[in-house]
């Protein structure tokens, strides 16, 4: 059987799946993601900051999507503590404002990361490029694993399948 993992996911995966319908890739991938989640033995990790934002922008494949997850009892409500030293590490790297600012706003997935297994799911690219540069300097987050559904999917649904284990090239600390 595959071992059941937590996973911090994105709202911007929740907004970007699509029904079976949608012809997009990246809906496609978000949506066979989920779909794997559902029906492999993992959790999604929902924070009252992660729960506001798919309320704000999940799709309508995505909300069902939540009921199905909550029927079953795989949602793992947490409330990890907000990281002051988190915010305040990011703020003394010397990177640009607009950077720090992108990156404080995204740090809720990191703390519920750090919070349960380290796993977080999202497409934002960006995001994972500001915290894989802030991660030279903030050793808490070396090894959290950020992982873009959308990015060879299917090889992201067979790393659920194998039960998500670590992959150091995925860790946000990996040169």
């Amino acid at each position: 059987m595959t071992q059941s993992r937590e996973l911090v996911i994105d709202a911007s995966v929740a907004k970007a799946s699509g029904g079976k319908e949608a012809t997009h890739p990246t809906a496609g991938a978000a949506r066979d993601f989920l779909l794997a989640v559902l029906t492999i033995c993992h959790k999604a990790v929902m924070t009252p900051e992660i729960r506001d934002e798919w309320d704000k922008h999940q799709s309508n494949f995505a909300r069902r999507w939540r009921r199905s997850m909550v029927a079953r009892k795989k949602i793992n409500p947490v409330s990890p503590e907000e990281s002051k030293n988190l915010g305040q590490q990011i703020d003394l790297i010397d990177i640009p404002q607009a950077s720090k600012t992108a990156m404080l706003k995204d740090c809720h997935l990191i703390e519920a990361a750090i919070a349960t297994e380290r796993r977080i799911i999202s497409l934002d690219a960006t995001a994972r490029e500001l915290f894989s540069v802030a991660s030279h300097n903030v050793k808490e987050i070396r090894d959290v694993i950020w992982v873009n559904p959308a990015d060879d999917s299917g090889r992201k649904v067979a790393w659920l399948k194998d039960g998500a284990p670590v992959q150091v090239k995925w860790q946000l600390g990996h040169k």
